[in-house]
């Protein structure tokens, strides 16, 4: 009898561009508070520079996480770049908290972005997360998320591209 798998099939072997999300276990919010967001936020970008990911947007939170990233042929496999954030992001905060070994994260899941209003619906969902969260009015105004620099740095009409996409119709596991 074949084995039930107890966590999401990962399709990340292929190159392109992926859909991210993860949750601390049980969703508690491990990375609470400035210090601890700036920690997650580096760590996430940084060992995505290192592995080649390149990222497109993210929005980082207490207790989870999203992103649109994209592969290029030097990129690590994302379970190895995910694995070390996971790793270094749960002993850093376990290491705060006094409590070694406990389980921080809980998996994470991921989508292959193949059409480009996919991605462009995507984009325009994560950089709004912390505004679905009811965290801030604007999501510029969020720092641990991409809004900010895409507001400052995109060519306006592509801003105005991705404002314009619907994510309405989106199906994205975020109750968190």
């Amino acid at each position: 009898m074949p084995k039930w798998p107890h966590a999401p099939p990962h399709w990340n072997h292929e190159p392109g561009i992926y859909f991210v999300t993860s949750s601390t276990h049980r969703k508690v919010h491990h990375f609470s508070g400035s210090e601890r967001l700036n920690l997650l936020a580096d760590l996430i970008l940084g060992i995505l520079a290192e592995s080649a990911w390149r990222v497109d947007a993210w929005a980082i939170f207490p207790n989870h996480y999203h992103l649109v990233i994209r592969s290029d042929p030097q990129s690590r496999p994302l379970s190895k770049a995910l694995g070390k954030i996971h790793m270094l992001s749960s002993k850093a905060s376990n290491q705060l908290d006094h409590t070694p070994g406990r389980k921080v994260w809980q998996n994470y899941w991921d989508t292959h972005l193949t059409f480009e209003r996919s991605h462009f619906a995507r984009l325009r969902y994560v950089m709004e997360n912390p505004v679905h969260h009811g965290l801030v009015i604007d999501a510029s105004e969020y720092p641990w998320c991409s809004a900010g620099w895409f507001e400052r740095h995109a060519p306006r009409a592509f801003q105005q591209t991705i404002r314009a996409f619907p994510i309405d119709r989106l199906e994205i596991e975020d109750d968190f």
